[in-house]
């Protein structure tokens, strides 16, 4: 292997690295709360909001956020091929996949949905602000955070494509479109719920002794 290519190897495993930073969990834990034990027992953002509160459960949607926008716009510079699609693409999957599957919660973490915003704030900046605005109104409408993500998450491959951000031969188009399809799966309980009016709402407090609803 090439120095180059170990450049590339060594920053895709830092992606992973640095979106496995379950940021949920530590919030919780400097609580002295187990999120994993509390509301959905997600270790997420929206079980932040629900057992915390708004501001704290921004603070962490904004943290996980921010790993994925690192991943892909800063990490890569640390390479010969920084400004390589592929890489950034590879980087930002490698960040979603240690958010999911977080190397310090045993391969359990969240669903994804911020980091990938993250991700796509950095590859395409615009699609992603403007897959805000479907999220933001079936929030409003429903009050289920769930609802606007599966919402962002059907519409965002859509949204890149027409505003023509997918890169060169459509690498982040296709990343978009596996993005989604993955959030959508690890929403499967949560469109379970929703179907069954048993989803908790958005601004719906729930307690730290261990209420597993939603």
């Amino acid at each position: 292997m090439t120095a180059d290519w170990m450049w590339v190897a060594l920053v895709l495993a830092a992606s992973y690295v640095l979106g496995s930073l379950p940021s949920a969990y530590l919030y919780a834990a400097m609580r002295g709360v187990d999120i994993r034990k509390v509301g959905s027992g997600n270790p997420g953002a929206t079980n932040v909001v629900r057992v915390f509160g708004v501001l704290p459960g921004i603070l962490v949607l904004l943290l996980d956020a921010a790993k994925g926008f690192a991943a892909v716009q800063w990490l890569p510079h640390l390479t010969p091929v920084a400004d390589a699609d592929w890489l950034r693409v590879g980087c930002g999957l490698a960040a979603i996949a240690g958010h999911t599957y977080t190397v310090f919660l045993r391969f359990k973490g969240g669903k994804g949905v911020a980091t990938a915003c993250g991700v796509f704030l950095g590859l395409a900046p615009q699609s992603a602000l403007l897959a805000l605005v479907p999220f933001v109104l079936v929030v409003a409408v429903t009050r289920y955070i769930s609802a606007g993500s599966l919402a962002a998450a059907l519409l965002f491959p859509p949204i890149i494509w027409f505003m023509g951000e997918g890169g060169q031969n459509a690498i982040v188009f296709i990343m978009a479109v596996a993005t989604g399809m993955m959030i959508i799966l690890r929403h499967r309980a949560n469109i379970h719920r929703i179907l069954k009016g048993t989803e908790n709402k958005f601004g719906q407090r729930v307690g730290t002794g261990g209420d597993q609803g939603t």
